[in-house]
């Protein structure tokens, strides 16, 4: 299909972005770790501060809250006064948000602690998506945000086993929160040094100090864009707020223990990975109109086969395919996102990620009124129906504008 009115990548050598894309890479790892990190440490932070699991949980709850809410900060800022300047700001905000979690008293002030981190952390992958945005050719995107892809979710995988694995350690969450602080001021300071090298796109001008309404209508203005970001948030409904439910699910009808049907789920994400692996060749065979239908049915497809499966093991292989089927939907969006407004990309991109945060959290709790009240068949079968037909309409949106720009 011919590929939408492009703008111009920025003039660097090859050599120069794939470096840079690196290090990119590296910082959406750390974010990723940040975000799933305190998950094996819950257990460690009851003990140590004498409360229960669940109210150690509010470090997860107040990070996610402030992470998702931040998204429309960093672009308008990233859009006015650099995105490389200011991701690497928000890379050194970080370490400076984890060695202060360190150091904390109390579990009261760890939670606000964590408050500041999560903000911090919501200025990296966005503007790292709009970096690349700025920097790679429309043709070779897809295959480039596959390997940004690979550093979040290789991440959160680590973020993952590294919070149980600290846990169990006489360096508790303090060695953990410590680790993840070096590793933020050693990828800021070098991508700071990397991206000083490379010519970056020219600020936006005027509108007001940050020209936030500005930017966000010029965002709004565009057709496409109001398509795409529908697109996203209806992901974050229909896709996330399920997902979140499938290892209760897999316990309540196998009667599988928690960690048994979260390590059937977690294969979730090597099917992201996967996807990653493979994201050049897919891209050059299917195309981007099949590739999102096809995620979109194979997603539904997915849950249809979660609720219909006799046998707790083939959760495995489902989990897989759905999470291959989610990134060759979710990775198209995410490279229309990045051309949907290119002279005010960042805010784009900020956009882009609230609407998908914000669907995740509308989706959570939809699906886990949907569960606790009807059971298994309205959080399975409506992803099953829904998601397909997202992906068949935004097919069908690109179809149009492929025949638009012909």
């Amino acid at each position: 299909m011919p590929a939408p009115a492009l703008s111009s990548p920025l003039p660097h050598s090859d050599a120069a972005t794939r470096s840079a894309v690196v290090l990119l890479a590296l910082a959406a790892f750390f974010s990723g770790a940040a975000m799933r990190i305190c998950d094996g440490l819950l257990p460690r932070l009851a003990s140590d501060f004498a409360i229960t699991p669940g109210v150690a949980g509010r470090v997860v709850l107040t990070f996610a809250v402030a992470y998702g809410l931040s998204q429309l900060l960093f672009g308008p800022l990233g859009d006015r006064y650099g995105k490389a300047r200011v991701m690497c700001g928000a890379l050194f905000a970080c370490g400076l948000a984890s060695l202060a979690c360190v150091l904390a008293p109390g579990f009261d002030a760890l939670v606000r602690l964590r408050v500041f981190w999560g903000i911090a952390a919501a200025g990296v992958i966005p503007l790292a998506i709009a970096w690349i945005g700025d920097a790679v050719h429309y043709a070779q995107r897809q295959a480039t945000l596959a390997r940004l892809l690979t550093g979040t979710l290789s991440g959160m995988t680590a973020g993952q086993l590294g919070g149980g694995l600290f846990a169990d350690s006489p360096l508790g969450w303090r060695g953990a929160f410590s680790a993840l602080c070096a590793g933020y001021f050693v990828v800021g300071t070098l991508l700071l040094v990397r991206l000083r090298s490379i010519p970056a796109a020219p600020p936006v001008r005027g509108g007001g100090r940050f020209a936030f309404a500005a930017q966000l209508g010029a965002v709004l203005a565009v057709p496409w864009a109001r398509a795409v970001v529908a697109a996203v948030f209806a992901e974050g409904v229909f896709l996330m707020g399920p997902l979140a439910f499938l290892p209760s699910y897999l316990h309540q009808r196998f009667g599988l223990a928690l960690s048994a049907a979260s390590a059937l789920i977690a294969l979730y994400a090597l099917g992201g990975l996967v996807y990653a692996l493979v994201a050049r060749h897919v891209v050059q065979r299917l195309g981007e109109q099949r590739m999102v239908a096809a995620g979109g049915v194979l997603m539904g497809l997915g849950f249809l086969g979660l609720y219909a499966i006799p046998a707790a093991w083939l959760a495995a292989p489902i989990a897989l395919a759905l999470g291959f089927g989610t990134y060759l939907f979710h990775n198209t969006l995410q490279v229309n996102a990045t051309q949907m407004a290119p002279a005010t990309r960042g805010t784009a991109l900020a956009l882009f990620a609230f609407c998908f945060f914000n669907g995740q959290a509308i989706g959570v709790t939809l699906a886990g009124y949907a569960f606790d009240h009807g059971g298994p068949l309205p959080l399975l079968v409506v992803p099953a129906v829904a998601l397909p037909l997202v992906g068949w309409a935004f097919a069908g949106g690109l179809r149009r504008r492929a025949g638009a720009t012909a």
